[in-house]
């Protein structure tokens, strides 16, 4: 008897969707999401979607406004440095584990995200050019932090990073297709590969704090301009 087919998860999907929206700013911070425009951009029932808002309120993308709808949550630059102070600072002492416990099928899987990375190569479309650099950019930073066997310090990196994607993509948007932002990246994750293959724990952890804090003064500065440009449309 054949088995049957796995029925779509639509509040998942919903959730993914909508997600991915939020983080993409196509809903700015702020903004009220309202019931209907939701259900005709993602198809789905309110059941489903009030699954999926309220999964995104316990992940701080979306505040309740007194239990009668729901809004995207701000952003702000306090938040934004504690943030990535907070993902820095666990991501270096993650990856000094992983370098005292990984093993050698570890750093052969390091090894291999490193190179698909290097090897992202030209894409006609800006969209999926930024979607293949991005993928592969989080699977070579995953391999890396796999190597230290915690499952609840990945979880802790898992959340830390949900809640820092929004700035990211400003960031990514701004920057990554530059060939100064691209060969600044490069270098920096050869310098982290020499030092894991170096097993120099010290070494990396520095560097991956500096390389996790380097698209902070970037996001200041968008940041500013954008507060900028919406006092004046409103002044």
């Amino acid at each position: 008897m054949e088995s049957p087919i796995p029925r779509l998860d639509s509040a998942f999907s919903g959730y993914e969707r909508l997600k991915l929206d939020i983080i993409r700013g196509v809903f700015k911070p702020g903004e009220k999401l309202l019931m209907g425009g939701l259900k005709e951009r993602y198809q789905l029932g309110v059941g489903p979607l009030r699954e999926a808002l309220s999964q995104l309120v316990a992940e701080h993308l979306v505040v309740v406004i007194s239990q009668k709808g729901y809004r995207v949550a701000s952003i702000s630059l306090q938040e934004m440095q504690d943030i990535y102070d907070a993902r820095a600072n666990l991501e270096a002492m993650i990856v000094g584990l992983a370098i005292e416990r990984g093993d050698d099928t570890w750093e052969a899987q390091v090894l291999a995200h490193s190179h698909t990375l290097s090897k992202v190569g030209d894409v006609t479309s800006r969209d999926k050019a930024l979607e293949i650099w991005d993928e592969r950019h989080k699977a070579f930073h995953s391999a890396i932090a796999a190597g230290c066997g915690s499952r609840h310090l990945l979880q802790a990196r898992k959340y830390l990073f949900d809640q820092a994607e929004r700035y990211r993509h400003l960031w990514l948007t701004q920057t990554m297709f530059s060939a100064e932002a691209l060969e600044l990246k490069r270098k920096e994750h050869a310098a982290l590969v020499e030092g894991i293959l170096a097993r120099d724990s010290v070494r990396v952890a520095a560097l991956m704090r500096d390389h996790l804090m380097s698209p902070v003064p970037i996001i200041i500065e968008i940041m500013h301009r954008g507060a900028n440009e919406t006092s004046r449309k409103t002044a």
